[in-house]
């Protein structure tokens, strides 16, 4: 269910990406250990396990260059 759903007007709304499904979720609607977010559009939270690995990797290659 959306915020939407439960009467909730967010004039900013999010998406997130729920690692166990696989879905995107319009608000948080999964327990937060299983989802990603938010992002502002649906299209990025699609997108998530991309995002995180690219982040990783970003981070990773920081820390190699400060050591």
């Amino acid at each position: 269910m959306s915020k939407r759903d439960w009467g909730i007007d967010d004039p900013q709304e999010t998406y997130w990406y729920n690692t166990r499904t696989g879905q995107v979720e319009d608000g948080p609607q999964s327990l937060s250990v299983d989802r990603i977010g938010p992002f502002s559009t649906r299209e990025e939270a699609s997108r998530a396990p991309e995002l995180v690995e690219e982040r990783a990797r970003k981070w990773a290659e920081e820390d190699a260059r400060e050591d």
